[in-house]
């Protein structure tokens, strides 16, 4: 009996296996991505302390307000900086995102920094809206003066 088990489990298996959808992109086939976000390399500081962020986003429909928010970290990484928040458009196509802030304190200084940008639903479950995450991506930038 345990070779007939065997035999069994090996049949099941391979019937899995050819079930199985294959994999016919690569993830970084910009034809298949139905959802994503990006950052540009550079993001803006003023003299003021106001940073500008922005990249690009792709999203399909939700059933909620979808927005993509950034943070912005320096050089201590745990300490992250609100920047803004921008109302995403989810039809499928690829749309820009500029978020702005002021971190308070004058906090951040021009050069390096690493920015994470979220793309975001609040979807509503049982009257409150809840989070639910698209897409996220963290960078390493620059921040520039002006």
């Amino acid at each position: 009996m345990p070779v007939r088990s065997a035999a069994l489990a090996t049949a099941a298996g391979a019937l899995l296996l050819l079930a199985a959808p294959a994999a016919t992109a690569a993830p970084h086939d910009a034809r298949h991505v139905t959802e994503s976000v990006t950052v540009d390399p550079t993001g803006r500081l003023a003299a003021d302390g106001t940073v500008t962020l922005s990249g690009t986003y792709r999203c399909t429909a939700g059933t909620g307000p979808v927005f993509v928010s950034s943070t912005v970290s320096q050089s201590e990484p745990s300490v992250r900086y609100g920047i803004g928040g921008t109302r995403a458009v989810c039809d499928g196509l690829e749309h820009r995102w500029v978020n702005t802030g002021t971190p308070s304190g004058n906090a951040l200084k021009p050069g390096a920094a690493h920015v994470e940008a979220t793309l975001m639903e609040l979807r509503p479950m049982g009257g409150l809206p809840l989070p639910s995450f698209h897409a996220r991506h963290g960078q390493d930038v620059t921040l520039t003066e002006g």
